[in-house]
């Protein structure tokens, strides 16, 4: 480990600012062509939007009508790179859309689902189906008005897991990643930055502002201005006991214009997204409204023979998106593409300022925004292919998830197959590093409860930053659904001795 004193002394090629999923995964590309890189984030990593998303790795069916092919179609180029890198927090999901009478036509559905399917290069996820919900499995949770569907194909992310391991790949790769450090001022000194933070001042050649919905609020901090203007937009999601238990998840059509999803959600759950309201206020605590909660459960009641209500939302979180304001008027309407700005030569040391993007396009905008930035640092410009690179865990075949559960079984047979399933799909072969040789449940130390152990909890703070049970509960993984008041004090008290 690097001393924070040298640290501070150093002068480092890239300093990123933003532990996001686009900040993250800029550190990884610069640090993967052989820069020296700083990430700093002011809380933990992926605590804003990056884990506030519909966890979808998805072209976005519903940009189409707003003519964004370009969007869809470098999106839809992206899901089957980012699930070859990443089979463990990545998988495919096969998605059912009801047609619906006096909403979208079937001719016009078909015709979307069929562009869906072709521009973007698809090869192992299947193609579009006709189905009978009469006699589909994924009917039999629905109103019996709903006897037609069509159902496609997207992918699930992880995606806290997906900015907490390219940050992890970042660091293998001889990143500095600081959590829980906040950017107070930059300014430019001769040919590079000095970056004062609440933890001490750092150097670099270049700055990437990846600050998400503070990327304006950190130009101020650069005394910088740009001519973008940013759209907030809140997205909020409700999570109720599982409504179904099938695989299918859904994509339902509401008479205002608005899409929502209903996905399989921690196996025992069901996550309802997303909302669109402009957002008005601090981002420190986003969080869904009454109204948000009350929309959401309504529009699901429409579909599902089940009512659902405000009292069965066992858990909600939001989160928001920076978007570019391009004038729409409906904030569902607002682009979901980004733009890059890089600031004049004749300004001295360079900063590139990201404004806006979703999770699916991260890697691609990762790479556009270094290989910018290259015409300023020419050492960027050493080739980095990052869809080549499984991430941390994700060195296995996507065919080879059942391959890789079962050898995680009969090695710790002592776990049960729920803590499998979930530490399969959180650190995939990294698990075999994080329990090793253990023989027993009383080898990985402390238990916490549902399959979460000492060896599990110190490998997130030692490998991954996390500091407090929030961290580990809720960005890391989402046992927060599960562990009681007593529980997660119990990580808690853990947590602080092992800072001391």
């Amino acid at each position: 480990m690097t001393t924070p004193r040298t640290i501070q002394d150093r002068l480092f090629d890239v300093a990123v600012i933003g532990g996001g999923v686009n900040g993250c995964g800029i550190a990884r590309d610069a640090a993967g062509r052989g820069a020296s890189v700083l990430l700093l984030e002011q809380g933990d990593l992926a605590q804003g939007t990056s884990s506030a998303s519909t966890k979808l790795i998805h072209g976005g069916l519903r940009y189409l009508e707003h003519y964004e092919f370009g969007l869809v179609r470098e999106s839809l180029s992206e899901r089957e790179r980012l699930w070859a890198i990443a089979p463990h927090i990545i998988w495919p999901m096969r998605f059912v859309l009801p047609h619906v009478q006096g909403l979208r036509p079937r001719w016009l559905l078909r015709l979307g689902l069929f562009l869906y399917d072709h521009i973007g290069g698809r090869k192992k996820l299947p193609a579009t189906q006709s189905i009978d919900l009469r006699g589909h499995p994924a009917g039999g949770p629905l109103k019996p008005e709903y006897a037609k569907a069509f159902v496609y194909s997207d992918c699930w992310v992880d995606d806290a897991r997906l900015v907490a391991l390219n940050a992890r790949d970042a660091a293998d790769r001889g990143a500095e990643v600081r959590t829980r450090t906040e950017v107070l001022a930059l300014e430019r000194v001769g040919e590079e930055w000095t970056i004062r933070t609440s933890t001490g001042d750092f150097r670099a050649k270049t700055v990437v502002n990846a600050a998400g919905p503070s990327v304006l609020s950190l130009l101020g901090r650069a005394k910088e201005q740009s001519d973008r203007r940013m759209r907030l937009v809140r997205g909020s999601h409700i999570v109720v006991p599982a409504l179904f238990d099938h695989p299918y998840s859904y994509f339902f059509q509401l008479p205002d214009g608005r899409i929502f999803f209903a996905i399989p959600y921690e196996q025992d759950f069901t996550l309802i997204g997303t909302t669109d309201r402009d957002h008005e206020g601090s981002l420190a605590e986003v969080r869904a409204s009454e109204e948000e909660i009350a929309y959401l459960c309504e529009g699901a009641s429409r579909y599902f023979l089940k009512a659902i209500r405000p009292e069965d939302v066992v858990w909600t979180y939001s989160g928001v998106r920076p978007l570019i304001d391009d004038g729409s008027g409906k904030p569902e309407a607002a682009t979901r593409g980004y733009s890059l700005e890089l600031s004049p030569e004749a300004e001295g040391p360079a900063m590139l300022s990201v404004f806006g993007g979703k999770i699916t396009t991260y890697r691609h905008l990762a790479r556009e925004a270094i290989e910018t930035l290259s015409e300023r640092l020419p050492l960027l410009r050493e080739a980095f292919e990052s869809d080549q690179h499984p991430l941390p865990g994700g060195d296995f075949p996507v065919e080879g998830v059942d391959a890789l559960r079962a050898e995680i079984a009969g090695r710790y047979p002592f776990f049960d197959a729920s803590t499998v399933q979930r530490l399969v799909r959180s650190y995939g072969r990294l698990a075999l590093e994080i329990f090793g040789n253990a023989q027993s449940l009383d080898a990985c130390g402390r238990n916490f409860g549902h399959g979460l152990t000492e060896a599990e909890v110190r490998y997130l703070v030692e490998r991954e930053w996390a500091r407090t049970a929030d961290d580990i509960l809720w960005r890391r993984g989402k046992l927060g659904l599960r562990l009681d008041a007593a529980q997660r004090a119990a990580l808690d008290e853990f947590l602080a001795g092992t800072a001391k």
